[in-house]
């Protein structure tokens, strides 16, 4: 039976001490099977806000893309190669986060109807055209949204 590699002390590296050294040492203790000296209660907690923080850059990812493709659909004089790469890189973005947690894949749409809400009212600060120009409810139809090819009219 070979010797476990020695676990460092969490001593003066709790959570709130230095949550990197926490993260290391829980990780540690997780893979040496020393369940009761990990702080079980806090690694679920932060497993959870992982979970969060993955949908809120997805969400985040979503709102960019939904606004850029408002500029782009609604100010066709002005698009530009920077616009289109913003477009092609949200969309990378996104497919990046579905690759990573496909469980989201199911909450894109939802998602999008939801950020459309903030989306919006910064499409109509960036572009300066009137409220009454950008529709009151989420626009763009099915796969638009991530589809490669699609670039709306």
């Amino acid at each position: 039976m070979s010797k476990s590699a020695p676990v460092p002390s969490l001593k003066g590296h709790g959570y709130d001490e230095d949550f990197y050294a926490w993260a290391l040492g829980s990780a540690t203790l997780l893979r040496a099977k020393r369940f009761s000296d990990i702080d079980t209660a806090r690694l679920a907690e932060e497993i959870e806000d992982m979970g969060k923080r993955e949908r809120r850059a997805l969400e985040s990812h979503v709102r960019n893309l939904i606004l850029h493709l408002l500029k782009w659909r609604y100010q066709p004089l002005q698009r530009s190669t920077s616009w289109r790469q913003s477009i092609r890189n949200g969309r990378i973005e996104i497919r990046k986060i579905l690759r990573d947690s496909p469980s989201l894949t199911g909450s894109v749409a939802g998602i999008a109807v939801e950020e459309y809400d903030a989306a919006r009212p910064d499409a109509i600060d960036k572009t300066g055209l009137a409220d009454s120009v950008f529709p009151e409810r989420y626009p763009f139809a099915g796969d638009e949204l991530l589809d490669a090819e699609s670039w709306p009219e």
